[in-house]
């Protein structure tokens, strides 16, 4: 038996309006896909070349990366904070990954002088890291010439 509303004919809708819904999560999609490549990871650091075997990493490795003026980011590849050299000592001791590993990887600009590269490595053996990588480009393959048939 239905029920009646009067002699008007219209009936009440029970159902949820999900247009609304979706115009918002499509709204929401399209702003994530425009801002995520926006979102800068790491430290952006000039690496020198070195034709090396890659070191396959297992799992995220805290790291140090040296910008070309002199600036100190210390963390993971994705999330680094900066670290001014004076307190880098006092950040490495404080950091539990750096005193459970031994082990740091060094991402220094190529532009550095030697000098000041060894001065943060000495830091960092100071800290009780007794580990540490340096990362660089892989160098480019330079393709061998035929020699011309004569």
């Amino acid at each position: 038996m239905a029920a009646s509303t009067g002699g008007s004919g219209r009936q009440t809708l029970t159902e949820i309006n999900v247009t609304p819904l979706v115009d918002v999560m499509l709204v929401l999609l399209i702003i994530f896909m425009v801002t995520a490549p926006l979102i800068q990871q790491g430290v952006d650091v000039n690496l020198p070349e070195a034709r090396a075997k890659p070191v396959e990493a297992e799992e995220q490795k805290l790291v140090l990366s040296i910008k070309a003026d002199k600036t100190l980011y210390l963390g993971t590849s994705e999330d680094a904070a900066r670290v001014p050299f004076e307190r880098l000592e006092e950040k490495l001791r404080a950091n539990a990954r750096a005193m459970k590993d031994k082990e740091l990887y060094l991402h220094a600009d190529k532009a550095l002088p030697y000098g000041f590269v060894v001065d943060v490595m000495a830091t960092v053996q100071r800290a009780g890291v007794l580990n540490v990588g340096m990362i660089t480009n892989p160098a480019p393959q330079k393709v061998r010439e035929r020699p011309e048939a004569r």
